[in-house]
């Protein structure tokens, strides 16, 4: 069975739209680990402005963002080598292409959460949250309370009563038991 030459136009039309096709969906994944890079480290950026420092963190913070560089640089080159396979005709599937950047920001991301800087800068984010959380709750309370609304100070007053107040009951009703077991006799 010979083929046609509108059956070739057909199957180069095809290797276009699926060429094309690799190359969007290659493209909005870097643009879109591009973007999440982008706002991670000027996430970081923030955090590390808050306080400077000393210079030994800092090196040590450039070079983890350095190795990140050189993975995401690594997983760009893999990408486009497998890309070619792809258009030399070596079967690769879009997972793999999508493995390549999962994993690749995972290391690069591992580079840059290792250094110190980092986890001082986790530090005072996580003392930033703790302190907004202790501001909200006493808002709250204020709130509650100004409404005349029991508080969670208040509900946990009252647990602690019902707590007690069982405690005792029990303790009468093992008197109460004890009376009654000597008057029986």
């Amino acid at each position: 069975m010979s083929e046609t030459p509108n059956d070739m136009e057909e199957v180069q039309e095809q290797w276009s739209r699926m060429v094309e096709q690799m190359n969007d969906a290659m493209s909005r994944s870097i643009e879109q680990n591009m973007e999440a890079q982008a706002s991670f480290m000027e996430s970081w950026a923030d955090a590390m402005n808050e306080s400077v420092p000393d210079e030994d963190t800092m090196s040590e913070a450039f070079e983890g963002y350095a190795g990140a560089y050189e993975v995401w640089i690594d997983a760009a080159e893999q990408l486009f080598e497998r890309t070619t396979d792809a258009a030399e005709g070596e079967d690769v599937s879009f997972t793999e292409l999508r493995d390549i950047w999962l994993q690749s920001a995972n290391r690069a991301f591992k580079e840059v959460m290792s250094t110190s800087a980092f986890a001082a800068a986790n530090g005072q984010l996580v003392d930033a949250m703790m302190e907004m959380q202790t501001q909200t709750e006493e808002f709250s309370e204020d709130t509650l309370a100004g409404l005349g609304l029991p508080t969670q100070g208040d509900v946990e007053e009252v647990g602690e009563r019902l707590v007690e107040l069982e405690r005792r009951q029990h303790a009468v009703e093992e008197k109460l038991d004890r009376v009654i077991e000597h008057l029986e006799e």
